[in-house]
């Protein structure tokens, strides 16, 4: 990932983070990926109504999809609206979901989606990552880290 495409992220009206994945997996690569919507889908992500908490992507049939992703039905819609929590479709080129296949395929490994934005052409766009899922251990580890951060803000500003 460039620098410029940090910085379209960054700029995103809409950033929808799945906080709880950083606390269960090791993040090995990242990889951004279109999503495949219907109806009111787009103008749901655009009020910033969905989550990605316990969603997962699998690879079926050369195609990633994502299931559990939560995208709210529209306020204003009507009897056309889109279902809540089904599965989508995921954008990705021949190469990147090969690749993805042979690591994921590796115990231990899963692949899980970490940000939704909207990019620079308005379209929605997921960033995913190949994950490994920590051990008891790495997580306090982590927790510890967080702390020790804190702490050292904390004294920084009383000075």
């Amino acid at each position: 990932m460039n620098k410029e495409q940090l910085e379209l992220r960054k700029k995103s009206p809409v950033q929808i983070r799945n906080k709880k994945a950083s606390f269960e997996y090791i993040f090995i690569d990242t990889y951004t990926a279109g999503i495949v919507l219907t109806g009111t889908e787009i103008k749901s992500i655009r009020l910033g109504k969905a989550s990605l908490v316990d969603a997962f992507c699998y690879i079926n049939n050369g195609e990633v999809w994502v299931k559990g992703m939560n995208i709210s039905p529209y306020f204003y819609g009507s009897y056309a609206n889109h279902e809540a929590k089904r599965d989508r479709k995921l954008l990705l080129s021949k190469r990147e979901i090969k690749n993805l296949l042979q690591d994921s395929s590796a115990p231990g490994f899963t692949i899980v989606p970490v940000l939704m934005f909207i990019d620079s052409h308005g379209r929605a766009k997921v960033d995913i990552v190949l994950a490994r899922g920590k051990k008891e251990f790495d997580k306090r580890q982590s927790l510890k880290e967080r702390e020790d951060k804190r702490e050292m803000d904390r004294a920084i500003k009383r000075y």
